[in-house]
């Protein structure tokens, strides 16, 4: 006995529901005594199983979906979605009852190569659910070598594509810099022993304007400006003291003008006591004057973030 084919009730969906006419309780006898004597299932071979796995058959076009009406279960079932994921190619048709149950139509007594199901998904959405087709296709050796839905959103209601979500990406941190520095010299700014905007040259002026538009157009926001006049060790103390400090608060003020935040600007006033330039001599003398000029300059550090 060919046992793909002892099983006539196992094979016959809708068995259930013609047992349960009255007329039919003979041939269902019979076919339980049928049943009895069959052998439910048989051995499947890795070969078997090997050749399922690799079969590419042309998957069915919507028109060989049979229509809904057809069906013998007209309500199928809500779909088990753990089982319908559970299904491979390869499979028998008892591991596919086991899995899908029954077909929801009449495929048929014998050589059966094709089982149709009706398989609904709810949308969460109250008593709302979605109807779906489902077609499993066998082969030659009774064996799994296809599954498929009638279109494409029935697959996606059983597998769903992952969201991932964006991973949201900080930005950088502001780049540290180092403070930038600008030595001008003083003679350049300034009239000769001037301190105030009226003392200020014009190319004295023009640098300052300048770099305050570098500062603008460079950082993102200013930490501070330190502004530190100095002078040369020719005259008294006290005299350079207040000169290099009214020369560092004139920068400033231009500095403020050209958009520069005075809040975020210092100002100090160093004197003589931080020479850049050693020169010999005591008696001013153009020459001394002339050695001496480095010393003679205003400072600027800038920090912030660029």
């Amino acid at each position: 006995m060919n046992t793909q084919f002892a099983n006539p009730m196992r094979e016959t969906p809708g068995f259930g529901l013609a047992c349960r006419s009255m007329t039919a309780v003979a041939a269902c006898a019979l076919a339980l005594l049928v049943q009895g004597c069959a052998n439910p299932s048989y051995t499947i071979t890795p070969e078997a199983h090997a050749k399922a796995a690799k079969a590419q058959p042309v998957a069915p076009k919507p028109e060989d979906f049979p229509a809904l009406d057809k069906a013998v279960w007209k309500q199928g079932d809500f779909a088990n979605l753990d089982n319908l994921r559970q299904m491979r190619t390869g499979m028998g048709k008892d591991q596919v009852r086991q899995l899908l149950g029954w077909p929801h139509f009449s495929e048929g007594l014998w050589g059966v190569s094709t089982w149709n199901y009706i398989f609904h998904f709810r949308t969460g959405k109250g008593a709302e659910f979605v109807t779906c087709q489902y077609m499993v296709r066998f082969n030659g050796d009774m064996l799994t070598e296809g599954m498929y839905w009638k279109g494409p959103d029935c697959e996606l209601l059983l597998n769903p594509p992952q969201v991932r979500p964006v991973a949201v990406v900080p930005p950088p941190p502001p780049v540290a810099r180092p403070a930038q520095k600008v030595t001008l010299g003083a003679d350049g700014l300034f009239k000769f022993n001037g301190s105030s905007m009226d003392d200020l040259l014009p190319e004295g002026r023009n640098k300052l304007v300048r770099l305050a538009q570098d500062i603008r157009g460079n950082f993102k926001s200013v930490h501070y400006v330190l502004v530190t006049g100095h002078t040369d060790r020719l005259g008294s103390d006290a005299y350079n003291e207040v000169l290099s400090q009214a020369r560092a608060n004139t920068v400033r003020e231009l500095l403020v003008q050209n958009g520069i935040d005075r809040k975020v600007i210092r100002t100090t006033g160093m004197g003589k006591r931080q020479p850049v330039s050693e020169c010999a001599g005591s008696e001013k003398t153009t020459a001394l004057v002339q050695c001496l000029q480095p010393n003679r300059r205003v400072e600027l550090e800038i920090a912030g973030e660029q």
